[in-house]
């Protein structure tokens, strides 16, 4: 039985495993599977990356993370030089439209604009991840799809069953005003990440009603 001392102590080998090119200041307070980061990295990938690291780890339930970026004097460039190099790495993307849009304030990028798909909006914000010289990124990328189908709960359900990560006895596919909604138990993050992306890959989905918790059966 696992305990809030052992699972700090695997979530600071995880975040430490990951993000080993250097010393770090970061700090986590663990209570009954909730974890928190403090501190500060000088990149947003490596603030990405520590929860990403975090979450991975088993009987992890929820992360708050609260790192600050502190992006170091020699590293600093200006907003318009962050956008234009934001635009740019969106243009090359073959899963993005030409619909999205970027403002950076005080090195802060905000995204806008429409896709069609739920997927298109999580790519912006991933391939701007690594971006040198950002502090945090903002989504409001609007997602304008077809009707979804009225029969779209026997694709979802169909796609919960055959993922090799998900239990579909736990995890339940409904239509709640015309769009998708989950409700269960996931054994883990990578568990409820795949359950949410089957029910946004259905045609027409503009949100997914989220009713999931994660935690250990």
């Amino acid at each position: 039985m696992w305990n809030d001392t052992e699972l700090q102590h695997d979530v600071e080998a995880e975040v430490g495993w990951e993000l080993s090119s250097g010393p770090r200041h970061i700090n986590t307070m663990v209570k009954g599977g909730a974890v928190e980061l403090v501190g500060q990295v000088d990149t947003y990938w490596e603030k990405c990356a520590a929860e990403r690291a975090v979450w991975r780890v088993a009987h992890v339930s929820t992360v708050t993370n609260g790192l600050r970026v502190v992006i170091p004097f020699e590293a600093l460039r200006e907003d318009d030089d962050i956008a234009l190099s934001a635009m740019s790495i969106l243009e090359w993307n073959g899963l993005l439209p030409s619909t999205i849009e970027v403002k950076v304030v005080d090195a802060w990028v905000t995204l806008s604009g429409t896709v069609q798909r739920h997927e298109q909006s999580e790519e912006a914000v991933r391939t701007l991840c690594t971006l040198r010289g950002i502090t945090g990124i903002r989504n409001d990328i609007v997602i304008q799809a077809t009707a979804l189908h009225a029969n779209a709960k026997a694709p979802i359900d169909a796609a919960l069953r055959r993922n090799a990560l998900v239990d579909s006895t736990r995890i339940k596919a409904q239509l709640v005003n015309g769009m998708p909604s989950l409700r269960g138990t996931a054994r883990s993050r990578a568990e409820y990440d795949e359950a949410m992306h089957a029910a946004w890959a259905a045609p027409g989905t503009t949100s997914v009603e989220d009713h999931l918790i994660i935690g250990t059966l």
